[in-house]
């Protein structure tokens, strides 16, 4: 009898085990889901990238808030420093962040040498294939990158230079000599402007420091007009530009709004609210629905549109088309 109640009592306190090993198990399956982890790596605070990296950030918080997934964001800004964007990167890793998101360039060279593993999407970053060394480009990256494109149409911003310059002759094309996307943007629309028979030259700056000598030196060559692509440090030294341009009564077109607003006269311009919210859309079908980034491709703004700043126009003489949208500074 004795034997018998020792085996009740033990199989009791097994059932009791196992059901509390359920209960475990359910509690640790119901509980807090996967809280995720993102970490933002920015090149360099100025207009452009800050915009770019909000977008990212609204459309993350809506797509996985709407799922009611947990999720934070590290944001880090490398102060224009690509040695930083490494820095940065390098952490992001050490701390197992489950994506990362580099703006800009140098953000995304940086986290493609910082991991193969974890997934990176991209944002403000011109040409995929020379940012990564791709030779034979296809429209996705085949490595755990995928992003959005800043590239506005290089050939239409060549018409508009044209267009509101009619008499122009001489262009000078100027971008940092550090940024390769800025360089391959200043070979595509050199070739695009020497295809409506305008000669081009380039002037380059290596950083910040050297940029108002290289602009003086534009001013005194005599160009009809000044290009500058989407570039992060003339964008971040923008009024320096401007200061000695519009004096001398030289036109700046800009590849976009923002780099606009510092000192250009008109623009053909992508948003770059909107590359940054479609980085985040894709952020959330890579984390929500397991989207490979190997296979995803680059998106980009399908919208540019027709800017300028009315009183440089006006001081440079210059008759802004009608279908030109002013652009109102906040």
């Amino acid at each position: 009898m004795r034997k018998s109640i020792k085996r009740i009592i033990a199989v009791i306190l097994a059932i009791s085990m196992i059901a509390v090993c359920f209960t475990a198990c359910d509690d640790k399956t119901d509980g807090a889901s996967k809280k995720y982890k993102i970490g933002i790596c920015q090149l360099v605070q100025h207009p452009a990238l800050d915009t770019a990296t909000e977008g990212f950030k609204q459309a993350v918080s809506e797509k996985l808030g709407a799922a009611n997934v947990e999720f934070e964001f590290d944001i880090q800004n490398a102060a224009n420093d690509s040695p930083t964007c490494a820095t940065i990167c390098n952490q992001f890793v050490a701390s197992g962040v489950d994506l990362i998101m580099a703006n800009a360039t140098q953000s995304l060279q940086a986290a493609s040498a910082a991991t193969t593993d974890i997934p990176i999407v991209a944002t403000s970053v011109t040409d995929y294939a020379t940012a990564l060394d791709i030779k034979d480009w296809n429209g996705s990256t085949g490595m755990n990158i995928t992003g959005t494109s800043d590239l506005a149409p290089l050939d239409k911003q060549a018409q508009m230079v044209k267009e509101l310059v009619p008499n122009v002759k001489n262009v000078a094309i100027l971008y940092c000599s550090a940024e390769p996307n800025s360089k391959y943007q200043a070979q595509v629309i050199a070739e695009q402007l020497t295809s409506l028979g305008i000669t081009t030259k380039e002037y380059t700056s290596a950083d910040s420091n050297d940029l108002a000598s290289v602009v003086q030196s534009i001013v005194n060559d005599k160009v009809d007009a000044i290009y500058v692509p989407t570039d992060n440090t003339i964008a971040s030294s923008s009024a320096t530009v401007n200061e000695i341009a519009q004096p001398a009564g030289i036109p700046v077109i800009a590849a976009e709004e923002n780099l606009c607003m510092g000192c250009g006269v008109a623009t053909l311009s992508i948003s770059y609210y909107n590359i940054g919210y479609i980085a985040g859309e894709m952020a959330a079908e890579i984390l929500l629905e397991g989207k490979d980034p190997a296979t995803m491709p680059i998106r980009t703004d399908n919208a540019p549109i027709n800017k300028y700043i009315k009183d440089r126009a006006d001081a440079l003489g210059i008759t802004i088309p009608d279908n030109y949208e002013e652009i109102i500074a906040d």
